[in-house]
């Protein structure tokens, strides 16, 4: 089965947000935000533990609870153990994600991607969710943002470990998929060339968007198409920088992404047009994309979504965006 045929829908929900990611999420204001995307036909949702070290998971477990399990697709990563015992969130080294849910739950996590630490993880994740199974599972995070110069003995880790559960329980049935859920393209590059195990599709975040596409044209998108792998855009807005926020990357945006954010704005402006639509259109454009998952913790930002998924986009935008340089002249266009 492709993810392509599992995905109930190209809009899916990602839910690390949910996990108090840059501020102090309500529980109400949680549950009203999943509500809202089952409300406007969202049946795919995305989660991990790292996000709020369980706080997502428990939240989107709780919202989900009572509707009918057939009708959602569900996943959600390993690689994090959340412990019992706490820490200051605060504090935590997480490489270039430094402070990103000082606001979630201070339990303890330890990285860890061996065969049992994989089944605990999904067994805590069962209970968290409320569920009795997940459809796609992401190894989450085998990458330089957070491991640095040890991020190839990490993913060799997983490779051994994760990868093999995995493909082990979605060829016992228990699982759906499973693939990496990671945010640079390499550790993607990586496992596209392994004879064995090979997974299903790849969940890539912040690396195939309106800002940040080159890398992944080159070799990562045209062998996920030849191999018939899947991909899932995360962060189609770039950590919303291209939703009207100010972070890119997780980080406050630098001055030479502000300024090319606004050469976008100004020409959506003139077609009457706006950037979200831009954003999620350009992510879906590639035959390789499955499903973009953009995050929201406010009701209203998923009416927003929705509505930009349907938006009609002159064909002159796209070729005033190629021409001013804005976008690479490889990248398929939805008009293309």
């Amino acid at each position: 089965m492709t993810v392509k045929s599992l995905l109930p829908g190209r809009l899916g929900l990602g839910t690390a947000p949910l996990g108090s990611m840059f501020r102090d999420v309500s529980t109400e204001e949680a549950a009203a935000t999943v509500d809202a995307a089952w409300d406007h036909g969202i049946r795919y949702f995305d989660t991990a533990p790292f996000y709020g070290a369980g706080l997502s998971e428990i939240r989107l477990g709780d919202a989900l609870a009572g509707r009918p399990r057939d009708g959602y697709v569900l996943s959600t990563k390993v690689g994090r153990v959340i412990l019992d015992e706490v820490e200051d969130p605060a504090g935590r080294e997480l490489g270039e994600k430094g402070g990103l849910f000082e606001h979630g739950r201070p339990n303890k996590m330890v990285d860890e991607w061996t065969a049992d630490a994989t089944l605990r993880s999904i067994e805590d994740s069962l209970r968290r969710l409320r569920t009795d199974r997940l459809d796609i599972v992401w190894v989450h995070d085998v990458a330089q943002d957070f491991h640095g110069d040890e991020w190839l003995s990490v993913y060799e880790s997983a490779r051994t470990g994760a990868f093999r559960v995995l493909q082990r329980l979605r060829d016992e049935g228990v699982i759906k998929a499973w693939g990496l859920g990671v945010n640079r393209v390499e550790p993607i590059e990586l496992t596209l060339d392994l004879d064995e195990p090979k997974p299903d599709a790849f969940l890539l975040a912040g690396r195939y968007t309106l800002l940040d596409h080159d890398r992944a044209l080159q070799r990562l998108l045209p062998t996920a198409v030849d191999q018939g792998v899947d991909l899932v855009v995360g962060g189609p807005y770039s950590s919303g920088i291209l939703a009207g926020g100010t972070h890119f990357e997780y980080q406050e945006a630098p001055a030479h992404i502000i300024e090319k954010v606004q050469r976008i704005k100004e020409l959506a402006e003139r077609h009457g047009i706006s950037v979200k639509a831009a954003a999620l259109q350009f992510a879906l454009a590639h035959p390789a994309t499955a499903a973009v998952i953009p995050g929201a913790t406010r009701p209203s930002r998923i009416a927003e979504d929705v509505a930009a998924l349907g938006e009609t986009i002159p064909a002159a935008f796209w070729t005033e965006l190629r021409d001013a340089g804005l976008v690479s002249r490889q990248a398929p266009l939805p008009t293309a």
